[in-house]
């Protein structure tokens, strides 16, 4: 009876050791996880008209802007201020008030959509434009692994996992990005 209690007073020491070494290795890992800051993915440029991205200006129409209210009646809408022409300097708005950015003409240039392609192994998020494409983000699933080649006017990525491996290429040779997926 005696021998049995030792042996189970060693093994519940053996048991408390190893539990209490893995909890202080865990702890350790998870505690250097949990004070990272997370990193913010880079946002397409905003659109040259100034319209947030998913609206879209009706057709022929500009943009309407308030006018002032008539000289002694109060005004119910805010006003815009007149955008100053070549040569002139702008005013300088407030601390608080928010300005709006000059209005340009839109560009092919500077136009962009990001668009996500998820295919088995991964996701892949790419900022599309007019005449090019770079890479925004790709994420593998878990247990696949990525690679990404890149060249003068194409891009692919690959998720590999044993013998299964499945692509997004995209290229824009002289003619807008066309992007297509491989799953094999």
């Amino acid at each position: 009876m005696r021998n049995g209690l030792v042996q189970l007073c060693a093994w519940a020491a053996a048991t408390g050791a190893a539990v209490a070494l893995s909890w202080l290795g865990v702890h350790a890992v998870l505690a250097g996880a949990a004070s990272e800051r997370p990193t913010a993915l880079p946002l397409p440029s905003p659109k040259a008209d100034g319209t947030p991205f998913g609206v879209t200006a009706a057709p022929g129409r500009p943009p309407t802007t308030d006018t002032p209210a008539p000289p002694g009646s109060p005004s119910t809408t805010p006003t815009t201020a007149p955008t100053p022409t070549a040569g002139a300097t702008a005013a300088h708005a407030p601390a608080g008030t928010p300005t709006a950015p000059p209005t340009r003409k839109p560009t092919t240039a500077t136009t962009s959509t990001v668009k996500s392609y998820p295919i088995p192994g991964g996701r892949v998020a790419l900022d599309i434009r007019a005449d090019n494409a770079s890479l925004v983000s790709a994420t593998p699933d878990p247990g696949w692994q990525m690679q990404v080649w890149n060249g003068d006017q194409w891009m692919r990525v690959d998720f590999t996992k044993d013998n299964q491996a499945n692509s997004v290429f995209v290229s824009w040779n002289g003619h807008p990005p066309i992007v297509e997926t491989a799953i094999r």
